[in-house]
């Protein structure tokens, strides 16, 4: 189930907090571990909209907003979840079978209505998603550019 070569991509907070937007790099360990990202999201203290944003191996995303009722996810390809673990485990708290390895098809799986209430329509965000052609990074940073924190987030990624 896990990939045996190191994980590559990486793990950004999002904070909205009196009307400004900040991005933060978080551990790399995020990338790897549904539980570590919740974790490190959990860390942030906002009174504002939180959540992260996680691009894995040039491969698909993951957007994780926690909340007192437990974790918004969702995973941009649910077919992920056969070589990672990450993946895997965002299935697991959806209570989601994995597809059938035979599957190739790309679907996302959890809450596309996500970030609506940050200007990015359930709708919106599953055209992002259904880009195919485009990497992670570049699908997040059309989230970022909705959202309204695209020169925050290129900043960030600039940097890491």
């Amino acid at each position: 189930m896990a990939v045996d070569e190191p994980v590559t991509g990486f793990a950004v907070a999002v904070v909205r907090e009196d009307g400004r937007w900040r991005c933060s790099a978080l551990d790399p360990g995020a990338l790897t571990e549904l539980d570590a990202a919740i974790t490190e999201l959990g860390k942030l203290r906002s009174t504002g909209a939180s959540f992260g944003l996680l691009a894995v191996d040039d491969e698909f995303f993951v957007i994780v907003r926690p909340s007192p009722r437990g974790p918004s996810l969702l995973l941009s390809d649910a077919a992920a979840a056969l070589d990672y673990d990450i993946a895997a485990d965002v299935l697991d708290v959806l209570r989601v079978d994995p597809p059938d390895e035979e599957d190739d098809s790309v679907w996302p799986e959890g809450d596309l209505g996500i970030l609506a209430d940050l200007g990015l329509p359930g709708p919106e965000l599953e055209v992002i998603v259904g880009e195919v052609d485009l990497y992670p990074d570049e699908q997040l940073q059309m989230v970022a550019q909705r959202c309204g924190f695209g020169s925050e987030f290129a900043k960030l990624l600039d940097e890491l």
